[in-house]
């Protein structure tokens, strides 16, 4: 099931999110400081393209925390409200449910990437 479902997925939503992920990684890459951050989008942007059958495992340290905070300000809200929004509209439909959740797990993700880990 888990391969049908990231088929549909990565034509439905999956390539549009796993893009802004990408962006979000290589505006973050420009700079010096922001390369672990940008690693960190690129991590995920695997993830959004072909989500279903991993969990996203929450933890961290105090460093995990303060870049949450400088994420959330400058890239976390966008992604979230994109990935929010197209949750809103895919769980309209009985058989987008499956798809509304997993964009809310990245809404989720984009609000606090980092000590986040993929199982």
């Amino acid at each position: 099931m888990s391969c049908l479902g990231n088929i549909i997925w990565f034509l439905c939503c999956g390539l549009w999110q796993g893009l802004s992920w990408s962006i979000a990684g290589i505006l973050w890459s420009i700079t010096i400081i922001g390369i672990p951050i940008g690693r960190q989008c690129f991590k995920f942007a695997a993830l959004a393209f072909f989500p279903f059958g991993k969990e996203i495992k929450y933890g961290g340290s105090p460093i995990s925390v303060i870049a949450n905070v400088f994420w959330i300000i400058l890239s976390g809200i966008p992604l979230a409200l994109s990935s929010f929004l197209n949750g809103l509209l895919l769980c309209c439909t009985i058989i987008g449910i499956p798809f509304g959740r997993q964009c809310f797990k990245f809404a989720k993700l984009a609000l606090a990437p980092f000590g986040a880990t993929i199982a």
